[in-house]
């Protein structure tokens, strides 16, 4: 039984013209390229249809890899009545119509699959509303997203869906798209194999990217087989994804950070240029890469944060694009560099016994005394003086009283830190011999 508030698209005439994309929209699940680790006999989906238990999804994955037909299939295997709206255009007294729609269907006997696209633009409140329709079961949930869910979604919602990865699609998927692609145009695409490699690369793991590319490509009309550069030269390349502000901006960042801390100068690079070419704050960037030099090299080098700095500064005076040089240079010298946690790793474990001993006194004979009263009840009384003492060294005690002498400074045998460790141990062994003494 229909009712008032069904959505559904108006038919279209025979001979309307379709986009490609459309036209080739899988009509059944085996038929959707690329996402086989989910929708196999033996992935999350397969098992789900297989035992005939299929709950509340968020699909989550970059753009074009199927999250709307996947959703709209599954209406189709369970015989749910499929809705669709998007949360950019939905609001609350939209919802109330949906929600009241799905009840009537659910008196009627149909149950409803709600499809949400990008429904991490609702608002928490928004998705608070969700949570009774699933809980009665008036609804299936299946939402779609391209950013993180545990940074998006309410964890009440979370807690009553699955999330379900999707994955960008490889060239190997691209290539099975394009090749379905050509069957359904009845003729071959008019690219010789570098041309048809450059247009698989330049959808970037985006299936709808490359149908709409090969529909540009099948409207030219040419002679022959382009080239790699002749396609360049018609086509623009897809803007890589990346969001400044988003998940992308600290999974690049962190790609970053551990290929210098794993002395990987290539790979280094490789992220750094992919962090300016999606339009990162080369600023931000020089930042982070003085962090890396404090955080993981440290005192096995102890010129790296020098390098690092000067770096920025070079980058402030030439600005782009030639400053990006400078920060790259400090990057390939990180790098290389010889690394060491030592400091940051005693500096973390200072801290924290700071916090809880924070209320604890220096011992009194390194206080200052300015005042009689002070030195009546012992302040500075047995101090002795590092440069009056042999060799310079007193090896009194410099923690609170009572404090059990903690080692947190570890120097590693790498780099300027072995003339370190060499000096830690010489102390250590003073200090024993002058409080044994």
């Amino acid at each position: 039984m229909s009712d008032l508030f069904d959505r559904q698209p108006e038919p279209a005439q025979p001979d309307a013209p379709r986009p490609l994309a459309d036209r080739l929209r899988p009509k059944a699940l085996d038929e959707v390229i690329g996402q086989e680790k989910v929708l196999s006999p033996d992935g999350p989906l397969g098992a789900m249809l297989a035992s005939g238990s299929l709950s509340s999804l968020i699909l989550w994955g970059p753009p074009g890899v199927g999250k709307t037909t996947i959703a709209r299939l599954l209406a189709k295997e369970t015989d749910l009545a499929f809705v669709q709206i998007s949360a950019i255009f939905t609001g609350v007294p939209d919802l109330r119509k949906v929600f009241e729609a799905a009840r009537l269907r659910r008196a009627n006997g149909q149950g409803t699959l709600l499809f949400v696209d990008e429904i991490h633009r609702f608002n928490k409140a928004q998705q608070d509303g969700f949570l009774p329709h699933m809980e009665d079961g008036t609804i299936l949930l299946v939402g779609a997203t391209t950013e993180n869910p545990s940074f998006e979604l309410n964890a009440a919602l979370m807690s009553r869906a699955q999330v379900i990865v999707l994955e960008r699609l490889s060239l190997a998927d691209l290539e099975r798209l394009a090749q379905r692609a050509e069957h359904e145009l009845g003729r071959a695409l008019p690219l010789d194999g570098s041309a048809r490699e450059a247009l698989l690369e330049m959808a970037d793991g985006d299936g709808r990217a490359l149908l709409n590319l090969v529909e540009q490509v099948m409207a030219w009309k040419v002679k022959g087989h382009l080239d790699r550069d002749q396609v360049a030269t018609r086509l623009m390349r897809r803007a890589a994804k990346y969001d400044k502000s988003g998940e992308e901006h600290y999974n690049l960042i962190s790609a970053l950070h551990k290929s210098v801390r794993g002395s990987d100068p290539d790979a280094a690079l490789y992220w750094f240029a992919r962090m300016l070419e999606g339009g990162e704050d080369p600023r931000f960037l020089a930042r982070r890469i003085t962090r890396m030099a404090v955080e993981d090299i440290g005192l096995a080098d102890p010129q790296a944060q020098g390098i690092c700095l000067e770096a920025w500064a070079t980058y402030e005076r030439l600005g782009s694009p030639e400053g990006e040089l400078a920060l790259a240079e400090a990057l390939v010298y990180l790098a290389l560099s010889p690394k060491s946690n030592a400091v940051y790793t005693a500096y973390k474990a200072a801290r924290a016994a700071a916090k809880q001993t924070g209320s604890e006194p220096p011992p009194r004979h390194i206080l200052n005394a300015p005042t009689k009263m002070m030195k009546e009840i012992g302040y500075g009384s047995g101090y002795q003086y590092d440069h009056d003492a042999e060799d310079g060294f007193s090896g009194q005690n410099y923690f609170p009283e009572g404090m059990k002498r903690p080692v947190w400074y570890l120097p590693q045998e790498r780099g300027f830190e072995r003339e370190l460790k060499k000096r830690t141990d010489y102390f250590a062994k003073l200090r024993a011999k002058r409080q044994g003494g």
